[in-house]
C-alpha cells in the first residue's frame, strides 16, 4: 500500500492541501510569498504533485520544483515553517508518527530545490 492510500488518498490530500494554503496565507512569515499567485491553480499542482509524491495515481506532469521556485527567494526558515505546517496538519488527520517520517523523507530532499534565497 502506498502512503497516498495509507493517508487516505484524494480525499486527505485535497483536505491537507487546502488547510496548508489557508496557513500559509494567515501566516505573516509567508503570505508574502503568495502574493499575486492563483491560489486554486497552485492548489490544484499542489494536489498533483503530493498525489504523485506519496504513490498516488497519476504522474506529476507540472514544472520541476527547481523551475517553480526561481526568483522567489525562499529561505530556508519558510520552507521549514511550511514543513511544520504541513506536519502539523497531517497529525490532525491522524497520520501516524512512521507515515510522517516517510512523507518527511520524501519531501526532505526537496530543500535545494525549494530554496533560492
Amino acid at each position: 500500500m502506498s502512503i497516498y492510500d495509507t493517508i487516505g488518498g484524494e480525499t486527505t490530500v485535497a483536505t491537507v492541501v487546502d488547510e496548508l494554503y489557508r496557513r500559509l496565507l494567515d501566516d505573516p512569515a509567508l503570505t508574502g510569498y503568495f502574493d499575486g499567485v492563483d491560489m486554486d491553480q497552485l492548489a490544484r499542482h499542489q494536489r498533483a504533485f503530493i498525489t504523485a509524491a506519496l504513490g498516488g495515481p497519476g504522474p506529476y506532469t507540472g514544472r520541476a520544483m527547481s523551475v517553480a521556485h526561481t526568483g522567489l527567494n525562499i529561505t530556508d526558515e519558510a520552507f521549514d515553517r511550511v514543513a511544520e505546517h504541513l506536519i502539523a496538519i497531517l497529525r490532525e488527520q491522524r497520520v501516524d508518527e512512521e507515515t510522517l517520517g516517510q512523507i518527511g523523507g520524501s519531501l526532505a530532499p526537496l530543500r535545494p530545490e525549494v530554496v533560492t534565497a
